[in-house]
């Protein structure tokens, strides 16, 4: 990514101290760039240290600026505690928070385990939530202002089949997102999420289309997201100027939650057959995150 993709001058968010939960791969390391060139100083979290530090290193040769990786696990409270204390100790509060951290994958409802049910909804759902306690806290205390901005989907609105503990979990936070942006609009913080289409990335692929990859039908516009269209509005809800919106959840689908649900209605066609060849791959996947985490 380039300057040139964004739409803001360079200097939209100098002197904002970011927080990317999530930020070392995909969806967040995309996000974390723009904010980068954007002139923020970024934090990045996850559980791989080793890929944290390879992308923090990767944007500054890039772009110059500053990228911290901070390795947590946000399964964690404790651990949640620790970098939001790193973090702070770094030059002070925090101005954003981008709740990104997330994992799912496709399952019949009914071959899912408690530990799958948890892998998702410990990150997700109970994760972002404690990430977003911890630096609320410290920023109620200080009595300064903040944003923060959730990774959604559109199942907020709709649910979605196959994907139960992820549609769960993130209607929870968009819960949160509406239940804070009153609770604590009127102390200097903000809340907002945003609610992306396909833009896709090689984990989502894996897990979220096992069987052939992601399908654009049933977008109006015929197209996945780019991925500087993401990181624009990401932007936009983090910086200056945005401050009258508050407790809402924005879609960035080209039109698919109005044309067709945006969800994965479409796999009740599917049989054992390719239910089982899903969960190999899966599977597959799952081993070779687990060896680059060893």
């Amino acid at each position: 990514m380039q300057a040139s993709d964004l739409m803001f001058r360079p200097d939209l968010l100098k002197d904002h101290r970011i927080l990317v939960t999530g930020g070392g791969t995909g969806l967040g390391r995309e996000m974390a760039e723009a904010l980068l060139i954007l002139g923020a100083r970024v934090y990045i979290c996850g559980r791989r240290g080793a890929v944290l530090e390879e992308t923090a290193k990767a944007l500054m040769d890039a772009h110059g600026g500053t990228v911290v990786p901070v390795t947590c696990d946000i399964r964690d409270a404790d651990a949640i505690e620790a970098m939001v204390d790193t973090i702070w100790k770094d030059g002070g509060a925090l101005t954003g928070l981008l709740n990104n951290a997330a994992g799912n994958f496709i399952s019949r409802t009914e071959d899912l385990s408690s530990r799958g049910f948890d892998a998702i909804s410990s990150i997700v759902f109970r994760g972002s939530f404690l990430v977003t306690q911890a630096c609320g806290k410290r920023w109620l205390a200080e009595g300064v202002s903040a944003s923060v901005v959730s990774i959604l989907t559109t199942w907020v609105w709709n649910g979605s089949p196959f994907v139960v503990p992820s549609a769960m979990s993130k209607a929870g936070l968009h819960a949160m997102t509406q239940s804070l942006a009153v609770e604590w609009g009127n102390r200097g913080l903000r809340f907002n999420a945003i609610a992306p289409g396909l833009f896709p990335t090689e984990g989502m692929s894996k897990r979220l289309g096992p069987l052939g990859g992601m399908q654009v039908r049933g977008c109006p516009m015929g197209r996945p997201g780019k991925m500087p269209e993401l990181a624009n509005l990401a932007a936009y809800l983090l910086a200056p100027g945005s401050e009258y919106v508050n407790g809402q959840t924005i879609a960035i689908d080209g039109g698919r939650y109005q044309a067709d649900g945006g969800n994965f209605a479409e796999l009740a066609a599917w049989g054992d057959d390719e239910w089982q060849q899903a969960r190999d791959a899966i599977t597959r996947q799952n081993e070779k995150d687990k060896q680059q985490r060893s």
